[in-house]
């Protein structure tokens, strides 16, 4: 297993330009590759780093399949021009004029980030906090959008591609069962995706540009002057600006947490705040506004706790071979993907 200790902390931060040592660090997320491979070098650990003057940064450590020394620079790089234009976030360090650099130690090669600690992390999201979420991510857009910033790496929310807020996907592969169960619904169902998909595939000829990707309560702080503040760009990539904008928003209004006073449904509130927000700073073209019914219904239809995450979900009824669950689940989704959401100004 990957360890590090408090001389190769101070040895890196050497190299970033740290005049101080470190006094102590703690561990903030670890990725166990080991469990699954013994033998596995991958690595993704997350350690926050005390001084006894200098005020706490984020040390990352990083190896992983797909990911590499340039893509941690060009998401770094977007990081920190977004702080430069006004957005708050961590400051990156940099060691030989990057943001990044590779790294042996303990017998692992790693890339190396480090960052200010972000502190003031938001815990839950209520109906201001959503608006403002909103209009951080419009202001993120537009930075994006003027200077053209771009991260080669795939995203997220992207509906035309590689997405975790929905799976037609695995509905589909369960055609056969599916249709046994019931042709009609399942036959309706899928003509009814295509349709929707087909009314957005204008958007898919829409100019990408770089997005943080992963905007949740995890990722978001409050500085000491209650300014709402973004971080990790793990998931950076370049993505449909509209798209990004909807399925981030979706993401905040449904998996995230949220005050007690807010009920069983904080969407009702949360989605419509995380809009508003962001029609301030950006506002929606008619065509956008036009296109939100379809987007949402795939979204809603196929969301990914219910088709394969959830203990009940669509494909663990249907490994148990529970027809009657199955077919309560056909007509769920039938009923969600006919009931098109009307855009709320």
């Amino acid at each position: 297993m990957f360890q590090v200790t408090i001389d190769d902390i101070n040895k890196i931060l050497k190299d970033f330009g740290f005049v101080e040592q470190a006094a102590s660090f703690d561990e903030l997320q670890r990725y166990h590759y080991e469990k699954k491979d013994p033998a596995s070098k991958e690595v993704r650990l997350i350690i926050k780093v005390k001084f006894d003057t200098h005020k706490p940064v984020v040390i990352r450590f990083k190896n992983e399949e797909d990911v590499t020394l340039e893509l941690i620079k060009e998401q770094s790089n977007f990081a920190a021009l977004l702080r430069q234009n006004g957005v708050e976030v961590p400051k990156q360090y940099k060691t030989q004029d990057h943001y990044a650099r590779w790294y042996s130690i303990c017998g692992y090669d790693v890339i190396v980030t480090i960052e200010a600690f972000a502190e003031g992390e938001l815990l839950r999201v209520n109906e201001a906090t959503a608006f403002e979420t909103g209009k951080l991510l419009a202001r993120m857009h537009n930075i994006s959008e003027t200077l053209d910033l771009h991260i080669k790496n795939d995203v997220l929310f992207d509906p035309f591609s590689c997405n975790d807020l929905f799976d037609f996907g695995e509905f589909k592969a369960n055609e056969g069962i599916l249709s046994q169960i019931d042709a009609s619904l399942y036959t309706d169902i899928v003509k009814t995706y295509e349709a929707y998909m087909e009314k957005l595939a204008p958007l898919s000829l829409e100019p990408e540009y770089a997005v943080q990707g992963d905007i949740s309560n995890c990722n978001l702080y409050r500085t000491a002057d209650g300014n709402l503040g973004v971080f990790d760009f793990n998931r950076a990539g370049d993505n449909r600006l509209y798209c990004d904008g909807i399925m981030q928003a979706v993401f905040e209004a449904r998996l995230m947490d949220y005050p007690d006073n807010l009920g069983s449904d904080p969407e009702k509130v949360i989605l419509p705040a995380f809009l508003k927000g962001y029609a301030q700073v950006r506002p929606f073209t008619h065509m956008q506004k036009a296109l939100y019914p379809y987007l949402y219904a795939i979204i809603d239809t196929f969301w990914s706790q219910d088709i394969k995450w959830k203990e009940d979900s669509l494909v663990n009824v249907i490994q148990k071979g529970d027809v009657e669950r199955i077919h309560q689940w056909l007509r769920e989704i039938h009923r969600r993907i006919h009931q098109m959401r009307v855009w709320e100004d």
